[in-house]
């Protein structure tokens, strides 16, 4: 007796030989499901480690605008802290020549 396909070919393979077959696709399936999951753990954890780079860069953004908005501030008041510096400056310079003029013994008349 012979087995025959479909096709009206000869099956050649026994049933030892297809169920081996099966097993060998089996664990051929097997291993490319396992190689898919272990792609998708690695691409879920770049995601991951993308949005906390993405979340670190704008913690960034928001420090660089508090800092250069503080720089600002502190340059407005140190340049006004300089022109009151000028100013008390020529005050005294003033007070001073005051104070001399008037310790000065006056010149003779």
């Amino acid at each position: 007796m012979t087995d025959r396909n479909a096709n009206g070919f000869v099956n050649l393979e026994s049933p030892a030989a297809a169920q081996s077959d099966i097993e060998l696709a089996t664990r051929r399936l097997a291993a490319a499901l396992d190689a898919l999951e272990s792609a998708v753990e690695r691409r879920r954890e770049n995601d991951r480690a993308e949005d906390d780079m993405a979340a670190r860069i704008q913690a960034l953004g928001t420090d660089r605008s508090r800092l250069a908005n503080e720089l600002d501030g502190t340059l407005v008041r140190s340049r006004a802290l300089e022109r009151a510096n000028r100013e008390i400056a020529e005050r005294l310079d003033v007070a001073i020549d005051t104070i001399r003029s008037v310790l000065e013994p006056g010149e003779p008349t």
